[in-house]
């Protein structure tokens, strides 16, 4: 099984293998979207896990970092940056297996979805 617990970032072009590669059950992780409902329903990638807002952090960190500290999550949002910050937060209280998605969604070419 392929490892991700040594990555800081991942490209668009990495995370679209990385998707293909997890369908195919060769690695495991969480994609986690951490933009606005809007912007989420407007294009996200397809197969996200999951839709956790930064403006709503505050109420979902702590219960997130609980559930999954030990999980490696890939963060990502619609260029890198909200992705980046949250991933910083997670790295400051000692989850090590966070991802931030270099470039976010602006950059992403792969398969993506709607609503």
């Amino acid at each position: 099984m392929v490892t991700l617990a040594e990555r800081n970032h991942v490209t668009s072009s990495e995370l679209e293998g990385y998707l293909k590669q997890r369908e195919a059950g060769e690695v495991d992780f969480l994609l986690i979207d951490v933009r606005e409902q809007m912007e989420y329903d407007q294009q996200h990638v397809k197969g996200v896990d999951g839709l956790n807002p930064t403006s709503t952090f505050q109420s979902w960190g702590q219960e997130f970092f609980d559930a999954h500290r030990e999980k490696t999550v890939i963060f990502t949002c619609r260029t890198g940056s909200r992705s980046g910050n949250v991933q910083r937060v997670f790295q400051q209280n000692g989850m090590n297996n966070v991802i931030n998605h270099y470039g976010g969604i602006v950059s992403y070419d792969g398969e993506t979805s709607r609503g």
